[in-house]
């Protein structure tokens, strides 16, 4: 059982997280701007689910990943941008020791979580397109909850050993976080006891999360073109693919950020940080749904029977069943 201290050996009790101090004039405008896409990214989000939950034909192993990744983009973006609204409206930002390294522990084992959730979505759309007649066997409704627990436990167990010794660590002060959120690194930095072995530790965990699922997916991906490139019917080749597409487009997102913030040499520009981690811990949840929601058919027509089941959707509204459908996932 995990026992976080409820305070640092030296006394250390909060911490200051600095967010953007350099943009005071901003403050105003960033606040509009971050929730908006906040209640937009939960709106987003929630309806994918809604839409996978209540509709039958949605029903399969591509749109039940799917729905568990907008489960984890809201879980993601409520466990920072909540505190982040309120630092641009507050003069001094201020968390406790134990709330941060619960933010801490909460933002990198969802982090990880994803990395493992996308290497699951690569693996179901590699057993489609290159093992199509096993498909609906191996993939059936037991197996793909099994390997979404099995997503969160491995996302708990490489996130759970850094974010323990960061909490071990001794804290002199100062105690203001150069960030807009408590994260490994900057923690990290102000620790005044031996802080090698945190290091290590943090950049195997991170480097294995990441690297080992960008591997693994770029390894399927490999399969997956090269079995559509022996497709004879270019219709076939391209409706195979078109499936990948959205898949492609966030992984792409995903790990150049992740990779730009946690595999990398240290010493890099803390502003410069903040903007990556923005990036993917709020612009990337946020853009998410609508990638997946390309010239998908099979979602828009499940949108269109929901609302009609609703009665909020007249007869001979084509135009408007496609702005009200526009959440989605998959391209099919």
């Amino acid at each position: 059982m995990i026992s976080w201290p409820k305070q640092n050996s030296t006394g250390v009790t909060e911490f200051i997280i600095l967010g953007f101090p350099s943009l005071p004039e901003m403050r105003v405008i960033l606040f509009t701007i971050f929730l908006v896409i906040y209640i937009l990214t939960i709106t987003a989000n929630l309806v994918i689910i809604a839409l996978v939950k209540t509709d039958a034909h949605l029903h399969t192993p591509m749109y039940f990943f799917l729905s568990n990744l907008s489960f984890l983009e809201i879980s993601y973006v409520s466990t920072t941008v909540p505190k982040m609204l309120v630092s641009f409206l507050s003069v001094n930002n201020v968390i406790s020791f134990l709330g941060c390294i619960i933010q801490l522990l909460v933002f990198s084992v969802l982090g990880a979580t994803e990395n493992f959730l996308l290497a699951l979505m690569a693996y179901d759309r590699y057993l489609a397109i290159c093992n199509p007649l096993h498909y609906t066997t191996i993939m059936n409704h037991t197996t793909c909850a099994h390997l979404v627990v099995g997503a969160w436990f491995a996302g708990l167990f490489v996130a759970s050993l850094p974010c323990i010794l960061v909490s071990r660590l001794t804290f002199c002060g100062p105690n203001i976080i150069d960030h807009f959120l408590c994260e490994s690194a900057p923690l990290i930095k102000l620790a005044c006891s031996d802080t090698s072995t945190s290091e290590i530790i943090l950049s195997l965990s991170a480097s294995s999360a990441t690297l080992g699922s960008l591997v693994f997916t770029m390894g399927t991906y490999i399969c997956i073109i090269s079995t559509i490139i022996r497709i004879p019917s270019a219709t076939g080749r391209q409706k195979a693919f078109s499936t990948c597409v959205s898949h492609l487009t966030v992984v792409t997102i995903f790990y150049t950020t992740v990779c730009v913030m946690y595999v990398r040499p240290s010493g890099d520009d803390p502003y410069k940080n903040k903007l990556v981690a923005v990036f993917y811990g709020i612009v990337t949840p946020f853009l998410n749904p609508f990638i997946y929601s390309l010239r998908n058919k099979d979602v828009k027509e499940a949108c269109r029977r929901a609302l009609k089941r609703n009665r909020a959707l007249p007869k001979n509204t084509g135009a408007l069943n496609v702005i009200h459908c526009k959440i989605g996932c998959w391209n099919k």
